[in-house]
């Protein structure tokens, strides 16, 4: 039996396989899967099972479940296509045999006024019915901003619409040490953990931070949201993301992005990395 790591060829997936290496997870017990194994061939050269998984091709699915005991079921990015392919991976999760699911849901999924909460709370409530499951409900990615630093110091300003609204962002190394967790320890079956940083920041904290650690001066400009749109859409933002970022610093705007659970620094054992370090880090 093994455990089974989806979306490895993206950031969060291949850094939970990494993390279950780092915790003594024999890489001969670990399926990396993803519709493209090419980009995950150096993880087959240390010995992790490669295998390809396409949810939007079911016949894919069995092989790449093959001997499964437990999931790690990272969201999709595409948020049109996302429940019926998370059904997809989930029917074939059952018929493999899996005994545990966690799944990369979203802050406060049950409550969030987002557009993207509706496909995070329905595979949640199909996977709850279908198999023992988690749900990890990952706060924003300090990546997120970190990614934007060279247009963030270009320009001189950070640019959102999430007004005073406080966000509780983590680094994709702190979410994937928590589903490392999750997969390799027991009493988690039923359980959902609202994840985020313990340094939860005003977008204008983090142009601050920014300045401090750069030495350049960086304001926050705050937009409405339509006008934020506007702005993502002239930078080349394709036009789903586009919405849908705004549409998340307006629930930013109303601490929906908040959490004060302190889920994610207990289950990985240790503080959060803090938005200074983040920063840091990425400049690096």
């Amino acid at each position: 039996m093994s455990i089974v790591v989806t979306a490895a060829s993206g950031h969060l997936g291949r850094l939970t396989v990494e993390a279950l290496l780092a915790r003594g997870v024999p890489a001969s017990e670990i399926v990396a899967s993803s519709r493209d194994v090419t980009r995950i061939k150096d993880l087959a050269d240390r010995g992790v099972t490669v295998r390809r998984a396409d949810f939007a091709e079911p016949d894919s699915l069995p092989a790449a479940f093959e001997g499964v005991d437990r999931l790690l079921l990272i969201s999709t990015t595409t948020p049109s296509e996302r429940v019926a392919n998370h059904r997809r991976a989930i029917d074939a999760a059952v018929a493999a045999g899996a005994s545990l699911v966690a799944y990369t849901s979203m802050l406060r999924a049950d409550t969030s006024t987002t557009s993207l909460a509706p496909t995070h709370s329905a595979t949640e409530a199909y996977l709850r019915e279908r198999l023992p499951s988690v749900m990890l409900r990952n706060g924003w990615y300090l990546e997120n901003y970190t990614s934007q630093l060279p247009q963030v110091l270009q320009g001189g300003a950070v640019v959102g619409a999430a007004g005073p609204g406080k966000i509780s962002a983590a680094t994709r190394d702190d979410y994937a040490d928590a589903a490392a967790v999750v997969l390799t320890t027991d009493g988690h079956d039923g359980k959902s953990y609202e994840l985020g940083g313990d340094h939860a920041f005003t977008l204008a904290e983090l142009a601050t931070a920014i300045s401090a650690v750069t030495g350049k001066r960086i304001e926050y400009t705050d937009l409405p949201a339509d006008l934020f749109t506007r702005v993502l859409l002239d930078a080349g933002v394709p036009a789903e993301l586009a919405h849908v970022l705004a549409d998340a610093d307006r629930a930013m705007s109303r601490d929906e992005m908040f959490t004060d659970s302190g889920d994610l620094r207990r289950l990985i054992g240790r503080p959060t990395a803090t938005p200074a370090e983040a920063i840091a880090a990425a400049l690096r």
